[in-house]
């Protein structure tokens, strides 16, 4: 019930993000929103990777229902990084409004992976997640090291 639940909340939450970037009255509001989007995702990713890495038992269950709201999330912070948005409190380097072309590269990237972890979760084979798991965490830190201050 709880997983249904989470996955009508993703649903109506990725409707609404789609317009997002039209909707942020102040530059903050979308640092705010791309780093609260980031987090969460960051939060069910860290579930599966528990998993992948042993320090939790295996649950196939629990991997899919993570995986599938990473794979949801995956779009919801892009919309977030309009120009204008890289002071403040947040992390954005400047390379990502310089090198658009390669920020959304990395981005489709990261989207496709956590599209590959989702359908590798729903065999629940736990190689297969774990060879998944790798390489969205490489996208992500290829993402982090190009446009991300430390």
């Amino acid at each position: 019930m709880k997983t249904s639940i989470a996955l009508i909340l993703a649903a109506v939450a990725t409707a609404f993000a789609l317009p997002a970037s039209a909707q942020f009255a102040k530059p903050e509001d979308a640092v705010k929103y791309r780093k609260a989007s980031l987090t969460v995702i960051g939060a069910h990713f860290s579930r599966v990777g528990a998993m992948a890495n042993g320090r939790v038992p295996f649950d196939a269950k629990v991997a899919a229902e993570n995986a599938d709201l990473v794979a949801v999330m995956a779009k919801w912070p892009w919309t977030a990084f309009p120009e204008g948005t890289d002071k403040g409190d947040t992390r954005a380097k400047p390379e990502i409004w310089k090198d658009a072309a390669k920020f959304k590269e990395d981005a489709d990237k990261f989207q496709a992976e956590t599209v590959k972890l989702q359908a590798a979760a729903k065999t629940g084979n736990l190689d297969a997640i774990k060879t998944a798991f790798g390489a969205v965490g490489a996208s992500c830190k290829a993402c982090h090291d190009a446009f991300r201050k430390d």
